[in-house]
């Protein structure tokens, strides 16, 4: 009987929550008990396929949490970049940012139909998304954190939204900054969710213009430490080989740490939107030594971040649904 008193404080405190909140932080909604009752096993089901997926092919941590970022800035966490083309709905797969580097649908879809098996339409594939993301960093050493949940999954996808929200590897610092602050998340939070860069992959064509011309003058980036700037010349020439690819962290591309932002400090952060951090602004170039000297405290403020990154307008109560094949909607 305890248990379902505490059951209903817990929705009673949402509801509380729900009825004091403007619509902007409606987020408050979620929290990381929704499931506990509808769905106790979700967390472990997620945590057991993303773990045998990281272990089968490490890179796929990175993967997994740049889904859920790039389903976050489109639309807020809903899952629609889950979603195939069909009917009138056109893919966020196929945007600029997803083309040929977006992957782990597989991973999520294997996650969904073993949640699907042990809860039938119960719990959504935008908070299966937050959930491999926080499975993901902490598989590869990173900070866990508890996530909020409770999201729905969205009717739509938006093309336009994608190829417009998500920051680019060449964008200026002030579109980048611009980009996070619409979102509500703020200069701290654009410096430690760029940290999640110290796992994964660059494409050649991510960065080839800081090798070879990266102001239009036929002159490469000089803010790139040249003898890093050769070696990635080796596989990234100026034409051809555009998906060949590139560690962001060549010190430990599959291991979670401050790594990323000692890089940016000796010059060989990989991307564009990677360098302005340390040398365009001097509160993040601030952010970023801290972070270098100190893993705890980019850890701590990466847990709260993605905390923020996910209450990013979700879905709840009626609105979309929960969706049974995360490709595409229900009816």
């Amino acid at each position: 009987m305890a248990h379902y008193i505490n059951n209903a404080v817990l929705v009673l405190l949402a509801s509380s929550l729900v009825l004091c909140s403007s619509p902007a932080t409606a987020a408050s909604v979620l929290y990381p008990q929704f499931y506990d009752f509808s769905c106790p096993q979700a967390n472990d089901i997620v945590k057991s396929v993303v773990s045998n997926a990281v272990a089968r092919e490490p890179r796929m941590a990175a993967s997994l949490l740049r889904l859920h970022f790039h389903d976050c800035f489109v639309k807020g966490c809903d899952g629609s970049i889950l979603l195939d083309s069909s009917g009138t709905i056109t893919s966020e797969k196929r945007s600029v940012p997803n083309r040929d580097s977006a992957r782990g649908f597989e991973v999520i879809d294997e996650i969904k139909s073993a949640i699907e098996k042990a809860c039938p339409q119960t719990v959504s594939c935008a908070d299966i998304l937050a959930l491999a993301a926080r499975d993901s960093t902490v598989l590869t050493g990173g900070p866990s954190w508890d996530v909020p949940l409770g999201r729905r999954d969205s009717l739509g996808a938006s093309l336009s939204g994608s190829n417009q929200n998500i920051p680019a590897p060449n964008n200026t610092f002030q579109t980048i900054h611009t980009k996070f602050k619409l979102k509500g998340l703020d200069i701290v939070d654009f410096v430690a969710l760029s940290g999640s860069h110290t796992i994964g992959n660059a494409r050649c064509t991510s960065f080839r213009q800081r090798l070879y011309n990266n102001t239009g003058n036929g002159q490469p980036d000089f803010k790139l430490e040249q003898s890093y700037a050769a070696r990635l010349r080796v596989n990234c020439p100026r034409t051809g080989g555009d998906q060949n690819l590139f560690p962001m962290d060549p010190g430990s591309p599959t291991k979670f740490d401050n790594g990323y932002y000692k890089n940016l400090m000796a010059l060989r952060g990989l991307l564009s939107s990677d360098e302005i951090l340390y040398t365009q602004n001097q509160e993040t170039y601030d952010l970023v030594k801290h972070y270098a000297e100190n893993q705890d405290d980019f850890f701590k403020q990466f847990a709260k971040s993605m905390i923020k990154m996910g209450n990013i307008t979700p879905l709840t109560g009626n609105h979309g649904e929960i969706r049974k094949i995360c490709r595409r909607i229900n009816n």
